[in-house]
């Protein structure tokens, strides 16, 4: 079974982008290339901030509609302790 991941980059600016995939390094490299998402063409991703694996597509995209509801301040202070908490939190 493949695991997904949510991953948080930090863009230029500081602004936040978060995404789920398969391959955490190739989907970042995709986005250093501009083949990623239309935000990350907007905003060059400068490193990864955090990712926390999962076991399904479905169970990582609702992690990552919850973190998207979280504030900014928020989503850094669960970068800093570890998304997997996040994702262990109720």
């Amino acid at each position: 079974m493949l695991t997904w991941w949510l991953y948080v980059l930090e863009c230029r600016g500081g602004v936040l982008y978060t995404g789920i995939a398969k391959d955490v390094d190739a989907r970042f490299a995709a986005h250093l290339a501009g083949t990623g998402a239309i935000f990350t063409r907007l905003n060059p991703p400068l490193r990864i901030l955090a990712k926390a694996s999962l076991p399904t597509r479905s169970a990582a995209l609702r992690a990552e509609y919850a973190f998207k509801q979280a504030s900014r301040a928020d989503k850094l202070a669960w970068c800093a302790i570890g998304l997997e908490r996040f994702i262990a939190s109720p």
